[in-house]
């Protein structure tokens, strides 16, 4: 069996590899943020299936040329069954299903409140993390979860048609999606390069949806140049970018910790539906966002006597 790389060489800085994990996620949310409005603009255009097989077909190309550019090969495949399976299980799940749940739901809702609903998944990757991946489970990630849903449960209060109940389910399913994928992910690390996953990820989630090609196709054909466009980017950027960088974090912090950082999307991507869709969620969704922060804010609290020993501890370890 091949050695693995460690995940930090002695030659590095483990403070330099922490800054570079943190600009790598700060780059993820942006993107994700816009990825949320670019949904929202594409409107009808194209179809949910449609949309996410475009997406992911440009992203996987797009990935294809940097990796080529930047080393002249492609990157490695998996060794063995295992890494395979979770390979295959991520880019199911998470790219291709979740993407095209979201697709769906902004038919519904607006950008703002989906992705108040879809950033429940953080709490289930911290739920999980702490589980399987034995990441730790906090006391008070049980009082935060329960704050967090009740947050749920304020924003769909806000719902006027028969049809945004539809768009709350379908980013609830979107959340679980993620959520399952952020733990594969996380799980396949150990294993495989993270630039083979998500080069892997969107060849797979392509394949998956290839049925779709005719429809795609014709829609195409029909659809203003402005979603062709919109789609185009959200392949390039939030996609092959945006997951890249996110694969890059998660290589290099913990799951649960990573995923807490995402509750920036929400608010990011409020702010970039105002600016560019004039939309603007409902008073309920607002609250609502704002519970769930609190309940994550909740869940991530730390006894003064835990943080003091942490701090305690950090002198030892650098000198060890």
């Amino acid at each position: 069996m091949a050695d693995v790389t460690p995940l930090i060489s002695p030659s590095r800085s483990p403070r330099s590899e922490t800054t570079k994990a943190a600009l790598a996620a700060a780059v993820t949310m942006v993107l994700w943020s816009s990825a949320f409005v670019g949904i929202r603009a594409i409107g009808e255009a194209l179809s949910p299936v449609s949309l996410a097989l475009l997406r992911l077909a440009v992203a996987f190309v797009t990935l294809t040329v940097l990796v080529g550019v930047s080393t002249r090969r492609l990157p490695p495949l998996p060794r063995d069954r295992t890494s395979w399976l979770l390979v295959i299980a991520y880019g199911v799940l998470w790219l291709c299903c979740y993407t095209v749940a979201l697709n769906a739901a902004e038919l519904h809702l607006d950008a703002g409140t989906a992705a108040l609903l879809v950033n429940i998944a953080p709490l289930l990757v911290t739920l999980g993390a702490g589980f399987l991946l034995g990441e730790g489970f906090p006391r008070a990630l049980l009082m935060g979860s329960l704050v967090g849903l009740s947050g749920l449960v304020v924003i769909s209060l806000g719902t006027e048609r028969e049809g945004d109940w539809i768009g709350v389910a379908l980013c609830l399913l979107a959340a679980v999606l993620y959520a399952a994928g952020v733990l594969i992910q996380k799980t396949a690390l150990r294993s495989v390069d993270a630039t083979t996953i998500t080069w892997l990820g969107c060849l797979i989630g392509t394949a998956v949806l290839l049925p779709w090609a005719p429809q795609l196709v014709s829609e195409i054909a029909a659809a203003p140049t402005s979603a062709v466009l919109g789609a185009v980017y959200l392949g390039v950027f939030p996609t092959a970018i945006g997951f890249s960088t996110w694969t890059y974090a998660l290589e290099r912090t913990d799951a649960g910790k990573l995923s807490v950082s995402t509750y920036a999307v929400p608010a990011l991507s409020v702010l970039l539906s105002w600016l560019i869709l004039r939309e603007i969620p409902t008073a309920y969704g607002l609250a609502g966002g704002a519970i769930c922060l609190a309940g994550v804010a909740l869940s991530r609290y730390r006894s003064p006597r835990a943080r003091t020993a942490s701090t305690e501890e950090t002198p030892a370890e650098a000198t060890s």
